[in-house]
């Protein structure tokens, strides 16, 4: 008996340091402000400024002409959103497509829009409901090689999306966004060269066959 006292006296011993410990670290953790989580890489990297390595994309995602069957007019983008490509409408059923990161679940969306303002190295504001899931982020942030807005924007008319470069091309291919569309920097500056203001956007959940 005097045995099990001794051992049950030193287990509760034992409880009351580590309580003491662990309310000692969360007193320090709490003294240090709060702790956001550290970007994923299926979010926005800020400052981040990727290699020409990194802006490689996998064949199937690279720019090309294909057959395309439409009857949008050549010049009108279509954006196939399940498929995760952008095409450009071009004469003879053909087009150029280009692949694309797309909104994450919830914020996908479908219409006939068009292209009311373009822009060079554009500057970035987060959104209200960006900052509130990725507490992290910069309030603003001015255009620039690391900003996630990338090289170039096609401003999306009556809508808060663009059609955007990226400093995140690992995301092409993926559904991660907030309802703008994505491509590479290169990719994009192609696209933007070839658009001019007024061109007509067209955006599908998927392929109309």
């Amino acid at each position: 008996m005097i045995g099990a006292a001794t051992a049950l006296t030193s287990g509760r011993a034992w409880l009351r340091a580590a309580v003491f410990v662990l309310a000692g670290c969360t007193i320090h953790l709490a003294s240090m402000g709060p702790v956001f989580p550290a970007p994923q890489g299926d979010e926005e990297r800020p400052g981040y400024v990727p290699t020409e390595e990194e802006e490689q994309l996998p064949a199937e995602l690279r720019r090309q002409l294909v057959y395309f069957r439409s009857t949008e007019a050549p010049g009108t983008i279509v954006v196939h959103t399940q498929e995760r490509f952008l095409y450009l409408v071009q004469p003879n059923n053909r087009a150029i497509r280009y692949g694309i990161g797309v909104g994450r679940e919830g914020f996908q969306w479908t219409g006939l829009k068009r292209i009311d303002r373009k822009a060079e190295w554009p500057d970035w504001t987060p959104p209200p409901e960006m900052i509130a899931r990725q507490p992290y982020l910069p309030r603003f942030m001015a255009g620039g090689p690391g900003n996630p807005m990338g090289a170039r924007a096609l401003y999306i008319s009556g809508t808060v999306y663009r059609i955007h470069g990226t400093n995140a091309p690992q995301t092409i291919g993926t559904a991660v966004s907030s309802g703008c569309f994505r491509l590479t920097n290169p990719e994009l500056i192609d696209l933007y060269e070839r658009v001019p203001v007024g061109t007509k956007v067209v955006v599908r959940q998927a392929a109309v066959l």
